[in-house]
């Protein structure tokens, strides 16, 4: 079974790309500061679109009590999930640092545009940890429920 990340926290993710690209572009401190996001950020976002959000896919069918065992593959990346959590909570304390870093040089250079977009990404990141990455787990133990394999 395929799972995808849904719709639109793919296209969220594909936008903080692109302006984090035109932070870079930006050049000066600015640039310099996103770049150190950009490096934080790329091997993240690639993990958490791998274990994180594709499970959540899944989310509409079974909010529609949809159920299928072959569902039950998605518990491997739950699973991953569960266990990389507090990697990823740590890597995303190094990526809002980094952000704080932008945010300041932006706001020194005038580039207010750059530094909004920082704490749009601050923001996307809280929402991940209050509420998607909860909302993976709590469907991977669900579907352990519901599947008989707890």
């Amino acid at each position: 079974m395929e799972f995808k990340v849904p719709h639109a926290l793919k296209v969220e993710h594909d936008q903080l790309h692109h302006d984090l690209t035109l932070a870079i572009e930006s050049g000066g401190q600015t640039g310099t500061a996103a770049q150190v996001v950009a490096d934080a950020l790329h091997a993240h976002f690639d993990g958490e679109e791998k274990y994180a959000l594709q499970p959540l896919g899944l989310l509409p069918a079974i909010a529609e009590g949809k159920i299928t065992p072959e569902m039950a593959q998605v518990l491997e990346l739950t699973d991953t999930l569960k266990a990389e959590m507090p990697r990823m909570l740590e890597e995303h304390q190094v990526i809002v640092d980094a952000l704080k870093q932008l945010i300041a040089a932006a706001k020194q250079e005038g580039k207010l545009q750059h530094a909004d977009f920082a704490e749009k990404l601050m923001l996307h990141a809280q929402s991940e940890e209050e509420v998607a990455y909860p909302a993976a787990l709590v469907m991977g133990e669900y579907l352990k429920l519901k599947l008989g394999r707890a």
